[in-house]
């Protein structure tokens, strides 16, 4: 007579075994051959460019010439590149501690306000977020028109006559704040709902116990908030600074770099090599460089917390 678990001692066939352990790596594969086209070759090609002297010519012709580490040299020897360097990073630093110091304002009122007050206001913030981009950069444009912009209209109205027609896009320092201004409306939301999410994880329990040793706000912020929620901060701050570094559309579409360069950032800098000069290997070049840059700032920072991380 058949024994009745005969089938499940039954050792398991070879093609069935291997199913199994190829199924976890079936499942991912798309996601990694969208991630390889997407970025990886991307990244690949950009990079045989930069080694290639790389015009119009090349580009309808084809058969590229290499040419080395010339077009490097070309870059990092000329007093121009290291003005847009210079220029990207105040960008980025601006932006970046507006973003993060304005946002974590918003999280902690966020979490004072009452329930309705407080889903209002998170609602604001989420259609903000939401705004595409363009339309955001588009309005931004009428709002700082020279000519029935509504800007100049309330400043002519509260007394500055002066503002009558003022065209804030010919100055390069107005222009820049217009768009530092832009950038970090777009950005504090998602900062601010961030923060305000990993807040309410703190138990309350922390904060009246500092309270009832005397602690004032302040000192609860910085001595308890910033320590507990330093992963957080550390995850906002990275993806703001990668976010704001390479920004393109708003500076494009506002004033495609200028006035005299005022507003130029790596990104810019590199679409303007390649678009008006048609120096595709110099445009790979700065964006290789670009990419470097960006990830030995990243590494920096990232290596400073976790050895914070490692030192509480």
């Amino acid at each position: 007579m058949r024994d009745p678990g005969q089938e499940l001692r039954r050792p398991a066939v070879p093609g069935r075994r291997r199913s199994l352990v190829l199924w976890p790596y079936l499942l991912i594969a798309p996601t990694v051959l969208g991630v390889v086209f997407l970025l990886v070759y991307p990244l690949l090609r950009n990079l045989q460019l930069s080694f290639q002297s790389f015009g119009l010519r090349e580009l309808i012709r084809g058969g590229a010439e290499f040419v080395g580490f010339d077009n490097y040299r070309e870059l990092l020897t000329g007093g121009e590149f290291w003005d847009v360097v210079v220029r990207t990073l105040i960008w980025t630093t601006v932006n970046v501690v507006l973003i993060v110091g304005i946002a974590t304002l918003v999280a902690l009122m966020l979490q004072r306000l009452g329930r309705a007050m407080r889903i209002l206001l998170m609602s604001a913030l989420a259609l903000a977020w939401a705004t595409p981009i363009l339309a955001a950069t588009t309005i931004f444009q009428w709002l700082f028109a020279s000519r029935l912009g509504v800007v100049n209209w309330v400043l002519v109205r509260l007394g500055f006559d002066s503002y009558e027609g003022y065209s804030w896009f010919a100055d390069g320092t107005a222009t820049f704040t217009i768009l530092v201004i832009l950038v970090v409306w777009q950005s504090v939301p998602f900062a601010a709902i961030t923060i305000y999410s990993a807040l309410t994880t703190v138990p309350a329990e922390i904060y009246e116990s500092a309270r009832l040793d005397g602690a004032s706000d302040w000192r609860m912020f910085r001595s308890l908030t910033v320590p507990i929620l330093r992963p957080i901060f550390g995850l906002v701050l990275c993806l703001e600074v990668i976010w704001v570094f390479k920004c393109f559309t708003q500076i494009w579409v506002i004033s495609e770099g200028g006035p005299n360069d005022a507003t130029t950032t790596l990104p810019v800098y590199a679409y303007q090599i390649a678009q008006t000069l048609h120096h595709y290997d110099l445009q790979a070049a700065s964006s290789t460089i670009t990419v470097l840059l960006l990830a030995v700032i990243l590494f920096v920072y990232l290596r400073q917390l976790f050895r914070q991380e490692g030192e509480l």
